[in-house]
């Protein structure tokens, strides 16, 4: 291949791969009240056994499908310039330790993103609701199947277009029964994940 057609065959091949780049690259998404943004979101647990009664070793898969709406325009001046949403989330949770067994749950979940950055765009998320598992009441750290889980983490959004993103982040996990019946010690686990979000 000569000095000339060279640099031609790279450009051609190399088309495909930046245009969507250069498209991201000029998107300046504007999300406003009442936005709506369904998303999807998967990950896979990893215990925290936080005292020495804790021995359960509980891990596995996770899928979160969410619904969410903005409440507010970009609130303040400077860096932590950002958006309120609120919104509810299903919770389905597999634990392959110390048994195959599940969980479901529905939380209502608050968000605030950081607009600053335009198309990227970290965020701050908690979340809290009743869940269901048939792990409870086979191990001694919970007593009963009705639990609560709790959720709080943090993300980052990446517009790859004015109304698709994909979603990247880590989320602290607790489930316990809020002290209906005992033992009550409850589950702790990290859960790093990825996702993706339609607004709308």
């Amino acid at each position: 291949m000569n000095w000339f057609a060279r640099p031609i065959l790279t450009a051609i091949l190399g088309m495909p791969l930046t245009a969507p780049l250069a498209l991201a690259s000029d998107v300046s998404p504007t999300i406003t009240v009442g936005t709506q943004e369904v998303g999807l979101t998967a990950g896979y647990m990893f215990s925290h056994r936080l005292t020495d009664l804790h021995k359960t070793k509980q891990h596995g898969p996770a899928l979160m499908p969410s619904w969410m709406i903005t409440l507010t325009d970009p609130i303040g001046d400077s860096w932590y310039r950002g958006q309120i949403s609120l919104g509810a989330e299903m919770v389905y949770l597999e634990f392959r330790e110390p048994f195959l067994t599940h969980g479901v749950g529905f939380t209502p979940r608050i968000k605030y993103t950081f607009v600053a950055l335009g198309r990227v765009r970290p965020y701050a998320e908690f979340a809290g609701g009743p869940f269901w598992t048939d792990l409870g009441g086979r191990i001694r750290e919970e007593a009963i199947e009705f639990n609560f889980v709790l959720t709080g983490g943090v993300g980052v959004s990446w517009f790859l277009t004015s109304q698709l993103t994909v979603n990247a982040g880590y989320r602290f996990h607790h489930i316990s029964n809020a002290g209906i019946a005992f033992p009550n010690l409850g589950l702790n686990a990290s859960l790093p994940f990825i996702g993706f979000s339609f607004y709308f």
